[in-house]
Order: C-alpha cells, then sequence, then structure tokens
C-alpha cells in the first residue's frame, strides 16, 4: 500500500458515493486471496520460478516469457507514476510548495538503498510500512474525529446520491474486480512472495490476513471523498476528488500536517522501492537470464527513474487514471494466459497468447473509434482517457468486456487457423495428424520435455527411484 490508496479510494467515493467505494474495497481485497488458489498450482508446476513469467515461459515459450514481462514492466512503471503523482498532490496539497525536489530525492534515495540491499531491503520496509499506515489511520481517525464540522444540511441534500446505489456504481461492480484481478498478476512483487511463503498454509494465512486488513484500511482512507462534500470543500463528481483526504487534513493543527506528510512520504518510499525491486528481478531474469551483472541490471532501474520523474511531473494527472491503464493491459493480456493451467487447452501455445492478447487490444481501440465516432476517440479509451466519471459514458464499460472475452476469443481462433492449417498441411503430404504437433514456430511452443505437474493418482510426497549407468560405468540411483 503507497500513498496512491490515500488518492484513489477518495477519487471513487466522491465520484460513485458508497456503492462506488465498497465495489473498489472488495475488489481491491478479495484478489489478494486468489494468490492462495492459484499460487500452489503454479509453484508445483514450475518449482524453481520465483516470479509468474516463470511458469510463462515453460508452459508457453520464450517470446511469450517476453511479451509478459514487457506488461509487467510497463504495468510496474505505471504504478511508479502513480505513486509519484499521489505524493505530489500530498506534498502539495499540505504545503503548497513545489513538490518535484522530493520527488526526485524519493526516486534516488530508494535507488540508493535498493541497490545496496535488493529485494531483502524490501522485506525489511514492508514491516515499516505496515507501521506507518497504522500511524496514518490512527492520527488520521483522531484528527477528523476532533477537527471535521460535518454541515448536515449538506448531508440531507447529497445522502441520496452518496449513499444510494447509482449507474455508474453498478458498473463497477463488473470492471474494478476485472481489472484488478488481472492486474494484481502483473505485480511481480506479489509473485515473489507467493513463490517465497514457506508453505502452501502459510501462503493462505498471509493472503487472507492481508485481505481482511486491506478491506478496513481502504475504507477508511476512501471515506474522505464523502465527507468533504458533507463539510462543503468539494462537490460530488469534484475536480479536486482525488485530495479529499489532504484538503481535509490541511485544515487542521500544524503538527497534524506534519505527522502525516511525514507518514505518508515515507509510506510511498516503502512501496515504491518494492516496485523498483520486482522490475530489476523481472529485467534480470526474463531478459538476461540472470547472466548479466546484477549492478548493470540495477544501473538499468536507475536510468528508468529519470523518465518515471519527467512524465509524473509534466504528463501525469490523474493516479486513477494510471491505475485504469495498466488495468485495461492486464484484463487484455492475462485471460488467455490462465487457459494454459487447463489440460482442456493444451493445444494453446504462446503464438494464439500474444495474438489474443495483442488482439484484445486492438478490438478495445475498434470499439471506441465505433462507439464514439472517431479514431482518435478510440485511440484515447485505450488510455482510459475518459476515466470513469460519468455514469453515462459507456465506453470504459464496453472496453473491459472486450478486453478480457476478446483476448480469449481471438486466441482461441488464431489456435483453431493454426491448427486447421496444420492439418491442411498433414493431408496435402499424407502424413499423421497430432494436435500436439500443429504448434507452429517452435519459438513460440513451451519447453514440455520436463513436467513437473503431477498426475491425479500421484502424491507429493511418492517419489520414483531409477538406476542408470554413469560414464564411468557405475550405476547412479536418481530420485524423481
Amino acid at each position: 500500500m503507497g500513498c496512491g490508496i490515500l488518492t484513489t479510494y477518495t477519487e471513487i467515493a466522491n465520484i460513485a458515493g458508497i456503492q462506488g467505494l465498497m465495489v473498489y474495497i472488495l475488489s481491491g481485497s478479495i484478489p489478494i486471496f486468489m494468490f492462495a488458489l492459484v499460487g500452489p498450482e503454479i509453484r508445483k508446476r514450475c518449482p524453481k520460478g520465483f516470479v509468474f513469467t516463470e511458469w510463462v515461459r515453460q508452459r508457453f515459450g520464450i517470446v511469450a516469457a517476453l511479451y509478459l514481462s514487457a506488461f509487467t514492466i510497463l504495468t510496474m512503471f505505471l504504478f511508479m507514476l502513480g505513486e509519484l503523482t499521489a505524493i505530489e498532490w500530498a506534498i502539495e496539497a499540505l504545503t503548497g510548495i513545489d513538490a518535484t525536489p522530493c520527488m526526485v530525492i524519493e526516486c534516488v534515495v530508494t535507488t540508493i538503498y535498493t541497490c545496496l540491499g535488493g529485494f531483502k531491503v524490501s522485506f525489511v520496509t514492508d514491516t515499516f510500512q505496515a507501521i506507518f499506515v497504522l500511524v496514518i489511520l490512527i492520527i488520521g481517525i483522531i484528527a477528523y474525529a476532533l477537527n471535521i464540522d460535518i454541515d448536515m444540511d449538506l448531508k440531507r441534500e447529497t445522502y441520496d446520491q452518496l449513499m444510494g446505489s447509482n449507474k455508474l456504481g453498478w458498473m463497477l461492480l463488473y470492471i474494478l474486480p476485472v481489472a484488478i484481478i488481472t492486474n494484481d498478476c502483473f505485480m511481480a512483487g506479489f509473485w515473489l512472495r507467493t513463490f517465497a511463503a514457506k508453505t502452501n498454509k502459510d501462503l493462505i494465512v498471509g493472503t487472507g490476513i492481508a485481505s481482511i486488513v486491506t478491506g478496513i484500511i481502504c475504507t477508511l482512507v476512501g471515506l474522505p471523498g464523502i465527507l468533504a462534500v458533507w463539510t462543503g470543500d468539494l462537490v460530488i463528481n469534484d475536480e479536486n476528488g482525488y485530495n479529499a483526504f489532504f484538503i481535509l487534513i490541511g485544515k487542521m493543527d500544524k503538527w497534524v500536517i506534519g505527522v502525516i506528510l511525514i507518514f505518508s512520504v515515507a509510506l510511498s518510499t516503502c512501496t515504491f522501492d518494492s516496485l523498483q525491486s520486482a522490475t530489476a528481478s523481472s529485467i534480470s531474469n526474463d531478459f538476461c537470464r540472470n547472466k548479466l551483472p546484477l549492478i548493470y541490471v540495477r544501473a538499468i532501474v536507475a536510468i528508468i527513474m529519470v523518465p518515471a520523474i519527467v512524465v509524473a511531473v509534466k504528463a501525469a494527472t490523474n493516479v486513477l487514471q494510471i491505475y485504469l491503464i495498466a488495468d485495461l493491459v492486464s484484463a487484455s493480456v492475462i485471460p488467455i494466459i490462465f487457459l494454459g493451467l487447463s489440460k482442456k487447452f493444451n493445444f494453446l501455445n504462446g503464438f494464439d497468447i500474444i495474438v489474443g492478447g495483442l488482439g484484445a487490444l486492438v478490438a478495445v481501440f475498434i470499439f471506441g473509434t465505433i462507439y464514439y465516432g472517431s479514431a482518435e476517440e478510440g485511440g484515447k479509451l485505450l488510455l482510459v482517457w475518459n476515466g470513469l466519471y460519468s455514469d453515462e459514458d459507456w465506453g470504459a464499460f464496453g472496453a473491459f468486456v472486450i478486453a478480457p472475452f476478446g483476448g480469449i476469443l481471438i486466441g482461441l481462433i488464431s489456435a483453431g487457423l493454426r491448427i486447421g492449417c496444420y492439418w491442411s498441411y498433414c493431408k496435402i503430404k499424407k502424413i499423421e495428424f497430432k494436435v500436439e504437433n500443429a504448434g507452429g514456430f517452435k519459438i513460440f511452443n513451451g519447453d514440455t520435455s520436463i513436467s513437473t505437474e503431477l498426475s491425479d493418482d500421484e502424491d507429493e510426497d511418492e517419489y520414483v527411484e531409477d538406476v542408470v549407468p554413469t560414464e564411468s560405468g557405475k550405476k547412479a540411483s536418481i530420485s524423481i
């Protein structure tokens, strides 16, 4: 949890009221438990892996893994932008000063200690991060209770809009679960922790606690989006709705402002170093196969900080929109990949998931062009340019329907055409047709020569012992 939670949840609450907030909270917390459901299966099939792309490489091949890695790094870059933008808003809302120097310092400091300590440092800062969140919540709750004066007339006027159901809230009931469930799969930090879990039971306990705590915290940080309307500081769907938490804190005693500001920066720093560590891990493992000296990988991450700061200062204007861009990409790319866990879809290969994911993005563009009557608007829909601000605009809803289902459909069509072409080839050459041989280019196929998957009648603790000759002529016992 970074400083971004102090902006996105308040913005949703200000736009879609309590219904939108609760949907966002459940969509953000419950998917964490998903790693306890799919994590053990992924770990069993890829026991030596430590990120999701390792299983994709094993199942779908090198090109598919690089394709997923590229989108993973893009997603983490977008989350870095979101974190820098959120802390920029916090500093400027609470102090009125230019936040750029503070953003630069945060990037420099986190880069230095992450390069020196690696991912172990991230685990350490996560412990402090939990403390920082609790400090912000405790002080924030007390400060709000003592300083916030609600205008009862405003509350009565807006109560039905903010506390009742609305069309946008029902849209979000579909959009946000799809967006966040798929996007969590891009978060390398989550996968690193999934593979690091000592046992599957530990994974269940950890994700279970995380889901509950996340739900409670996000409820508390999101309520200022509604409270700010009732105090008269904002209106419903206010352009400053994302800053509701800090706008209300800014009216309180200076010591409260100081404490919240300090711990918000610390919270952002702890999240930022996790994103840096995960980016370094993805580059090192997925693109360099851990052969490039780590110092060069960390240098690459340090270089990435430059465009991150520039874009955050010059172009990033809305954290929620940044997250939605990442969500739309993940909704297009991830669903077709998870079909690979099922034996019924063994015919899918790397070529199919790449065609499916990219095809889904093209389909969203085509939908946007037709829906808005303009290719330019279709391109803007890919960037979720209009956000989720209007319950009369079905563009975002349509995009998040097309992305996952379009990706799956296009991927299956790709597999059908590929297998059909191979069937025709076999007929012409008068050779035996087998679906498993219809893989297309070898580079798009996963390595199926070694399988770590157990059959239904095998137990994890059982092993097979065989005796094979060695070069010296002696026999060696091998346990599998």
